[in-house]
C-alpha cells in the first residue's frame, strides 16, 4: 500500500466515520529518501484533535513499514468545508450528521447572532430544523432539531 493510500484511511479523531481524505485535512503526501512527509490543515486554529491527527498518522505509516515519518501542518490557504469530498458528506448524513453547506464567500460579517442557515434533517431531510445550540460537541459542529420528525442531530458547520 502506498504510502498515501495509508494517510488517506487515517481517520478523523471527532468524526470517525470519516478519513482524513474524507475530511478534506490530508493535503499531500511525500516520499524521498526514505522518508515520508505527510502535510495536514487544521479545520480551524487551535484544533484540539490535530495532535491526535498527528499521532495516528504517524502510527499508521510506521505500522506499514514506514520509517521515517514527519507530518507537517500547513495553514495557507486555511481549510474550508468546501474540502469535504461527496463522499465524506454522505458517510455524515448516514451517521445522522448534517453536512456542511456552501462555504461563505469573501469577508464575513462578525455579529452576535449566528448566522441563519437551512439545514435538512439527515434522518428524514426535512428543511424545517431549528438551532438548538451553535455550540456543539466540537467547535465545528452544532445542535439542531428537526421540526418534522422532533429529532436532534448534530451539524458541520460551514467554514
Amino acid at each position: 500500500m502506498s504510502a498515501r493510500d495509508v494517510a488517506a484511511a487515517v481517520t478523523d479523531p471527532e468524526l470517525p466515520m470519516l478519513t482524513l481524505a474524507d475530511l478534506g485535512v490530508l493535503r499531500e503526501v511525500s516520499e524521498k529518501d526514505g522518508r515520508v512527509t505527510v502535510s495536514i490543515t487544521p479545520t480551524y486554529t487551535g484544533c484540539p484533535a490535530m495532535d491526535t491527527m498527528r499521532d495516528d498518522l504517524v502510527h499508521a505509516l510506521s505500522d506499514a513499514g514506514y520509517g521515517k515519518v514527519e507530518v507537517r501542518t500547513v495553514l495557507s490557504p486555511a481549510w474550508s468545508s468546501d474540502w469535504i469530498t461527496e463522499a465524506g458528506r454522505k458517510k455524515l448524513a448516514e451517521a445522522g450528521i448534517a453536512p456542511p453547506g456552501a462555504a461563505p464567500r469573501g469577508p464575513v460579517r462578525l455579529t452576535l447572532t449566528p448566522p441563519a442557515r437551512q439545514v435538512r434533517c439527515p434522518r428524514c431531510g426535512s428543511p424545517a430544523t431549528e438551532l438548538l445550540s451553535d455550540f456543539g460537541p466540537t467547535a465545528c459542529r452544532a445542535l439542531r432539531r428537526c421540526r418534522s420528525c422532533q429529532e436532534p442531530f448534530e451539524h458541520v458547520k460551514e467554514i
